[in-house]
């Protein structure tokens, strides 16, 4: 089908992608806890997964992706409380502007996007599963835990032994446990919050734990096994490792062939977080900058990789869309139906299936626009349209992108500088350094002041 290799979490390495049924693939990813607007993490996770999507299905694979929604954690319970709503009333709200941020930056729907409270049932038995195979005990505070020492491979996908884990331990106030590592799959409910959101059960009261809420739903919707399981770095420890912990020991055998886990978002070189302040959400960035913009940025990097926020990293990405649409504009692309054995194709392929390397696929898409702007050639501009549509880019007319930054009564907005820069810099490569000067002094007069930097790129800013 590929030639597709995949880097392996839990074997370390960079794999040859073999599904576990030929021509289907199955995709599980840690979706969203829904109390808040998404920020720039959650974009960057969609994204990268949203992008693997699309390539296993440009490979010729039928693929069921499913991607979870938490609607029940304490978080959730914390912030309804403080609004004065129910927690309905705040997760359909905040599952709303989700789907409406992931549908301005281009993420397909996925197959199946399964609530954690539609799946109670399947949790409770899971649960009952593992307390007869002696992996689980309800504590003497009622909560039901998971007996990490008596799952044998406990520490394999993060690499941390028991005693480490030991180690790096607080004092535990949970009582009702019997060693401070287990973690707990059923929260009794208290009698001090009777307004607490709660589920009957054989030990009482009480709702799930956050890791038991995935294994119960990738199981239900995919099988004890199957293909692919991924989520942010973050979530590889301990929800990933517990998920493993819960799966394998019901089921007794492996859970997942492949464990796919996306980069962090750095600000100044910083992960990004609520605490530091330099916190952005999808719908502050969308504010600023165009969704493809966005998306185009997000892509620029490797999923693996560390992904670095800044408007001037934007304000570069916008100015290289740019030059990509400037290519297609006034070129009648051919008709015709991608052709994978043309050389451009042929080297995009083989860097999407070097575990879905964007920032070398998307670098074939400039070898084609300095192609095209020589030979404006219909059959290079069909080709450049359809391997940047694999991506979810380049999918408007470049009139359409081109005036998007135009503003009312005809005052330059971002997306008109961008073109300028854009044509500047494809002048200055043709040596016609009149038209350049002449592009600077237009902006300048226009209150646009250009800074060109040894990379080949140019930064702006208002005077």
């Amino acid at each position: 089908m590929s030639n597709l290799k995949i880097y392996n979490t839990l074997a370390r390495d960079k794999q040859a992608f073999v599904p576990m049924e030929a021509g289907k693939v199955r995709m599980y990813v840690c979706g969203m806890t829904i109390y808040d607007y998404c920020h720039i993490g959650h974009a960057r996770m969609m994204m990268a997964f949203d992008v693997m999507y699309r390539w296993l299905k440009a490979s010729g694979y039928a693929v069921t992706y499913v991607r979870n929604i938490t609607d029940i954690d304490d978080k959730i319970i914390k912030r309804a409380v403080e609004n004065g709503e129910t927690i309905s009333q705040l997760t359909t709200r905040f599952t709303r502007y989700m789907d409406e941020d992931t549908g301005a930056l281009g993420i397909l729907p996925a197959t199946h996007v399964p609530r954690a409270t539609e799946y109670v049932p399947q949790m409770l038995a899971l649960i009952e599963k593992l307390e007869s195979l002696d992996l689980a005990y309800q504590g003497s505070d009622g909560d039901v835990n998971y007996a990490v020492r008596n799952f044998p491979n406990y520490g394999r996908l993060s690499g941390k032994s028991l005693d480490d884990l030991r180690a790096g331990e607080r004092v535990d106030v949970n009582t009702g446990k019997r060693d401070p590592l287990d973690f707990v799959l059923w929260k009794s409910s208290k009698e001090s919050e009777p307004d607490e959101v709660k589920w009957d059960s054989k030990w009482g009261k009480g709702r799930p734990g956050w890791h038991i809420e995935c294994s119960a739903m990738c199981s239900a919707l995919l099988g004890e096994q199957f293909d692919i399981h991924g989520g942010g770095a973050d979530l590889q420890f301990p929800h990933h490792e517990n998920e493993i912990a819960q799966s394998e020991g019901a089921f007794g055998h492996a859970m997942v062939n492949y464990w796919v886990h996306n980069g962090f978002v750095r600000v100044d070189n910083e992960k990004m977080s609520k605490s530091l302040g330099n916190f952005f959400t999808i719908r502050d960035v969308l504010k600023k900058f165009d969704a493809e913009v966005i998306r185009f940025f997000i892509m620029r990097a490797h999923y693996r990789s560390p992904l670095n926020y800044s408007d001037v990293h934007l304000d570069d990405a916008r100015v290289a869309l740019t030059r990509l649409y400037t290519a297609l504009d006034g070129v009648e692309a051919d008709g015709g139906a991608l052709d994978w054995n043309e050389a451009h194709a042929l080297r995009f392929r083989e860097s999407m299936d070097d575990d879905f390397n964007t920032p070398l696929a998307m670098a074939v898409l400039f070898d084609l626009v300095s192609e095209l702007n020589k030979t404006k050639s219909p059959v290079l501009a069909r080709q450049l349209k359809g391997l940047a549509g694999v991506l979810g880019l380049l999918e408007r007319s470049p009139q359409q992108f081109l005036q998007a930054g135009v503003g009312e009564a005809g005052t330059a907005g971002d997306g008109a500088i961008a073109d300028a820069i854009a044509r500047r810099i494809e002048a200055k490569k043709a040596r016609n350094f009149a038209e350049s000067d002449k592009i600077r002094a237009e902006l300048l007069a226009a209150g646009i002041i250009l800074e060109d930097k040894p990379d080949g790129s140019t930064n702006w800013r208002r005077a």
